[in-house]
């Protein structure tokens, strides 16, 4: 998939945002009987080669009747406003609990400044737009939405965050998964099954939450996972036991790693770096060292971050 816009069957095109570097990041555009809805948005920079995608699926901004976000962390919804803005008629769907900074994302760009800095937040995000109240559907589980007569429905899913929801598309049998189906990179393919692991950033880990979600998205005997890190994948039932599984790995790491007398946080990146490479010898991948060391170093540090948040959540709740 080197292509920015690969189009899939029903009516899906997996629109490459380029957030951070090319393949990290998707975002879809479903078209139904002339109707169109954006899934995920990458951030504020890639609403240009969103509006491409919907230019050569023939539409226009007025055809727009949804921008569905998984939940606001800024790599799936940091462009949201300003799709928002450019698509007259659309709606944006959002988790009940996420609405509020989409509204006013005042706390999104303090954090995203905080972490990022403000060069590298230009850089990486562009801005963040506010989005009108009146154009804001504060999403419920199971609330559906409809473009053209095709159903969309929007099933809760926290765990990685407590504003997250799945969108399960009946038509295509597929789920557009966010980070609820872990994260899996094109460029680990070609061994026995896709690589793919659990995403335990900061700050609302919930792990009993996250293996509820795993087993609601394969309770529903999916096709295809829609991830938006990075693409679609088959479903199949030995990569749902694979993350719940990992996820299990992770929790145990932590601990062991918090009673480490060195560096806690370096032998959990440690740890983690030697789990995902056996994971990865043992699928047969491809993929050479450095481009492991290349592509995940990023995962594995906001994986271990957010495995030390919720440790010392652990703790403050049992004081």
């Amino acid at each position: 998939m080197k292509s920015d816009y690969h189009n899939l069957p029903f009516g899906i095109t997996c629109i490459d945002t380029h957030y951070l570097r090319p393949r990290m990041a998707a975002a879809y555009l479903l078209v139904e009987n002339g109707k169109a809805a954006f899934v995920e948005t990458g951030p504020l920079l890639a609403a240009e080669r969103m509006m491409t995608g919907l230019t050569k699926a023939g539409l226009k901004p007025q055809d727009v009747d949804a921008v569905i976000v998984t939940h606001v962390h800024l790599d799936h919804a940091g462009g949201a406003g300003e799709l928002m803005r450019l698509c007259p008629n659309a709606k944006l769907y959002v988790h009940k609990s996420g609405a509020r900074h989409l509204i006013d994302p005042t706390k999104l760009k303090a954090g995203a400044m905080a972490v990022y800095g403000e060069e590298q937040f230009k850089t990486s995000l562009g801005d963040i737009v506010a989005v009108d109240q009146d154009r804001v559907v504060a999403t419920e589980d199971g609330q559906t939405v409809v473009i053209g007569d095709r159903e969309l429905v929007m099933l809760d899913t926290p765990g990685h965050a407590r504003h997250h929801f799945v969108i399960w598309d009946e038509k295509s049998r597929g789920v557009f998964s966010g980070d609820a189906f872990g994260l899996s990179y094109r460029e680990f393919d070609g061994g026995s099954m896709p690589f793919i692991f659990p995403a335990t950033t900061p700050v609302q880990l919930d792990p009993e939450q996250f293996h509820n979600s795993f087993d609601r998205i394969g309770e529903l005997n999916p096709e295809t996972i829609y991830l938006t890190h990075f693409g679609p994948i088959p479903y199949s039932d030995q990569l749902l036991k694979s993350l719940h599984s990992q996820l299990d790995s992770y929790l145990e790491m932590a601990k062991a790693a918090q009673n480490c007398t060195k560096d806690a946080h370096e032998e959990l990146l440690a740890s983690l770096d030697k789990h995902m490479r056996g994971i990865l010898l043992n699928i047969n991948s491809p993929a050479s060292s450095e481009l492991v060391e290349q592509l995940l170093y990023s995962d594995r540090e906001t994986n271990a971050q957010g495995l030390e948040v919720w440790l010392a959540r652990l703790a403050k709740n049992s004081k």
